[in-house]
């Protein structure tokens, strides 16, 4: 078998919304195609991938080193074994050649979408859902039948005062969440507490809400946020300074003793590594957010998993970022502690198969080959646009 095509496009989720640090005014997405000859029903098999929201498309690295680099490489390079199947690990070692350590920015961003379309190209071609695929090789066939997911929402909206927060958080609750997020850090401390109480009056405990910093503070200001949420007992207190600044949330950690979260801004088993041995969190009830989408993909995700099992972390402990069907996936096949989700946002790309209802924070995932875009209407009308156009 070979790859026959490559396709790429570039796709807006342009939004008035920001967080404590970027508006999404301008925000984009890649999405690519990944063509075989292998036949399924009398047409091709297609693999499909985009890149997870908060980062620009990389389409220009797809384009200049990326797609040239795979289009050019021998097919039988890409393969596995028994040469009937791609083979995600040597895709992925060809999409590395001649790539310097380290830069793990925008490049990992876009090894990550080709990576995405390998992995639904590769569960296509077995004829099984990417979640049974994972599970069958990697965890002895045990699949978590469904998995837990949060709503993600909370931004800040120009003139959304304190009733329309309440409103889109009850609106998260009617659709089946029973925990949602919200941002804080993009106003003074004062009104984010405002803002927090106005939603624990809707919820019924307070570890159904979490809140996240986007990065936002020195280790002054993450203090005094954590001495401030900590009465609250929040469900987490995410990514209170940058994400690269591993000993200002290690020097935090003292004066929180409720659980964080951080990661997604994280992209190579490097950084996350670095993140376990010197950031001082705490494997009993910390959340790693690493997100394959923008992390050089599954391949490389695999490996950031062998490293926390070294550090004695369960992958329960992984709650990915970005709200999409391929961590949903991999939360189902490798056991991961639940997957972000995004119900009215970053549409057509955030939210899950059409028709499969959220129950008390829980989604389960359909029984299709591959990831399963195709159960979601929006998306896959976009990326079939892409291979017929």
């Amino acid at each position: 078998m070979r790859i026959v095509d490559i396709r790429e496009t570039v796709v807006p989720i342009k939004s008035q919304i920001r967080n404590a640090f970027i508006d999404f005014s301008q925000m984009t997405v890649s999405v690519l195609g990944l063509v075989t000859d292998v036949l399924r029903d009398g047409k091709p098999v297609v693999g499909f991938g985009f890149n997870s929201n908060g980062r620009y498309a990389p389409s220009g690295l797809l384009r200049d080193r990326f797609i040239p680099r795979l289009k050019a490489a021998d097919s039988r390079a890409l393969l596995n074994d028994a040469g009937d199947n791609l083979d995600p690990a040597r895709v992925w070692d060809v999409l590395m050649r001649n790539e310097k350590p380290g830069g793990h920015g925008e490049r990992s961003v876009a090894v990550g979408v080709v990576d995405m379309a390998v992995w639904d190209a590769v569960a296509k071609i077995a004829g099984v859902p990417l979640y049974r695929f994972l599970a069958d090789r990697y965890r002895g066939g045990a699949v978590n039948a469904k998995v837990f997911v949060y709503a993600a929402g909370g931004y800040y909206y120009p003139d959304k005062d304190l009733t329309a927060l309440q409103k889109e958080m009850s609106g998260y609750l009617d659709l089946g969440y029973s925990v949602v997020k919200m941002k804080i850090g993009g106003a003074p401390l004062a009104e984010d507490l405002r803002r927090i109480e106005a939603v624990l009056k809707i919820l019924k405990t307070p570890d159904q809400l979490a809140v996240d910093a986007n990065g936002r503070f020195d280790l002054e200001v993450a203090i005094a946020y954590a001495r401030a949420l900590a009465p609250y007992k929040l469900r987490w207190y995410e990514e209170p300074g940058d994400p690269l600044d591993y000993d200002l949330q290690a020097k935090l950690a003292p004066h929180y003793l409720g659980p964080m979260a951080t990661g997604e801004n994280l992209f190579s088993l490097q950084d996350a590594r670095n993140l376990i041995r010197y950031a001082g969190l705490r494997s009993d009830r910390d959340v790693l957010q690493f997100d394959c989408a923008l992390s050089y993909g599954l391949v490389e995700y695999l490996r950031i998993l062998d490293m926390l099992k070294e550090h004695d972390w369960s992958p329960a402990r992984c709650i990915p970022h970005g709200g999409h069907q391929m961590s949903l996936n991999i939360a189902a096949g490798l056991g991961l502690g639940g997957n972000e989700s995004y119900p009215g946002i970053f549409q057509p790309f955030g939210g899950f198969a059409d028709g499969i209802p959220v129950e008390d924070s829980y989604v389960r995932l359909p029984d299709i080959p591959g990831i399963g875009f195709e159960a979601k209407n929006e998306l896959f009308r976009v990326m079939k646009g892409l291979i017929e156009g």
